[in-house]
């Protein structure tokens, strides 16, 4: 709160670059200056009643009964207005908080000003554009034709936007799950398998539920939410606890499969298994002290590039504008791969900085001298499964057998041909598919 009450133009300018009004910082202001009347209330009750209680006592020992009932009548009076102060506090205190819950990061000064996601600049392309000779086909084509998934039958036992993958392609999602891990266990991060479940109070500590809520499964009876990335309970992981400096950064990588409603109407390059309610992500997660959580920033941000680049893909990393920014991040920079079937960038990745927000909400502290003070938390997609798997589809098999494409039995990455890039932890996985006979392209093979 102490932004509202010392710097609110603070709070005020951030809302400006945004675009939104200001109505509830005025109101969380309005709100924080009324709970603490009642709260002055209440404290002055209270000297009164305790004055009060010393009047009886004398008046006892005095034997005046008459002055005795008239203050115990006040001492009850008093107790009754200390009562309907305090409802009036908690009440006061509930509304203020849940508003608050509600306001935005701050922005870091860098964030592109812009009105939505036209505003967003490139921050910088990688990899070839794949040319074809021929109308290359979309994701969607490629999976049927060598039923790699199943989404008529998925539907029928889940509804849709859920889906069987079968065969080459959900082993070639393992391997891109082993791959991805081990890259960042090499770069100091802790593999984490996080639970999918999560209760009210930690999730509305990662994030406004009042926004998410409505693309998140909900657990009945049970107060529990199906995690929509494992960002969520890693993060919340560290709720309500003092970090020893010592052990900052903290530095996690999750794997999780992540559920999400997925409310509205899409394109038909969301068809497929690009846009579906499950899927598989990995995720980078950092902890950090906050005189060192920009170059983290940074170094997610380049753990994805080269990540991206050793698949040997097509894409571009993207500045966020102020427009397209959530409420939790204070700077974002997204990757998104080129979509030959789509003809577009489409995003597979989101690298954010959420500064003090999260640590703030979930009560996370590192110890200092001066006392305990809020940690910086950090996040970053490293691979969603099936997008990645929609990329590679649509950049190299709308040109390559998929036995070009193969991953390493050394965990290590090995190129096939111009084939992908991709490394295995386990000896028995050795290719995708060696020897079988798919169709990638418009050839039938």
């Amino acid at each position: 709160m102490d932004i509202f009450r010392n710097n609110p133009e603070l709070v005020r300018a951030d809302h400006d670059k945004r675009g939104i009004p200001h109505d509830r910082i005025d109101s969380v202001i309005q709100l924080d200056k009324e709970w603490r009347n009642a709260l002055k209330g209440m404290e002055d009750a209270r000297r009164e009643r305790n004055q009060a209680a010393k009047g009886i006592a004398e008046a006892k020992k005095s034997g005046n009964k008459e002055e005795a009932d008239r203050i115990m009548a006040e001492v009850k009076n008093l107790g009754d207005r200390i009562q309907s102060l305090d409802d009036k506090a908690n009440s006061l205190l509930e509304e203020r908080d849940n508003l608050r819950m509600r306001i935005p990061n701050l922005l870091h000064d860098d964030v592109p000003v812009g009105d939505d996601e036209g505003g967003n600049t490139q921050h910088s392309l990688h990899g070839e554009k794949p040319e074809f000779d021929f109308e290359p086909r979309t994701h969607n084509e490629l999976i049927e034709m060598n039923k790699w998934v199943e989404l008529e039958r998925a539907a029928k036992i889940a509804g849709s936007r859920f889906y069987f993958l079968k065969g080459d392609l959900a082993r070639l999602e393992l391997a891109l799950q082993n791959y991805t891990v081990d890259f960042l266990v090499n770069r100091g991060f802790t593999f984490v398998q996080p639970p999918v479940m999560m209760n009210r109070a930690a999730y509305e500590g990662v994030t406004d539920l009042s926004d998410f809520e409505t693309v998140m499964y909900g657990i009945t009876p049970d107060p529990l939410y199906m995690i929509a990335t494992s960002e969520h309970p890693l993060t919340a992981m560290y709720m309500d606890e003092v970090i020893e400096p010592s052990l900052l950064p903290i530095k996690m990588v999750g794997v999780s499969p992540c559920f999400r409603r997925e409310v509205g109407a899409h394109g038909l390059s969301d068809r497929g298994i690009w846009r579906v309610h499950q899927f598989t992500k990995i995720e980078q997660i950092v902890i950090s002290h906050p005189d060192e959580s920009w170059d983290h920033h940074e170094d997610l941000l380049t753990n994805c590039v080269d990540l991206w680049d050793s698949l040997g893909l097509h894409y571009e990393v993207v500045n966020i504008c102020t427009g397209d920014m959530g409420t939790v991040a204070a700077r974002k920079y997204d990757l998104e791969a080129w979509l030959p079937g789509a003809n577009a960038f489409k995003e597979i990745v989101s690298c954010s900085n959420c500064t003090d927000y999260q640590a703030n909400r979930l009560k996370m502290r590192y110890r200092t001298t001066d006392g305990n003070a809020a940690v910086h938390t950090l996040n970053s997609t490293a691979v969603a499964t099936s997008r990645a798997l929609v990329a590679i589809m649509e950049q190299i098999c709308a040109t390559k057998l998929m036995s070009d494409i193969m991953i390493s039995r050394e965990n290590k990455p090995m190129a096939h041909g111009n084939g992908l890039v991709v490394s295995a932890l386990h000896e028995d996985i050795r290719a995708i598919v060696q020897g079988s006979s798919v169709k990638c392209s418009h050839i039938t093979q």
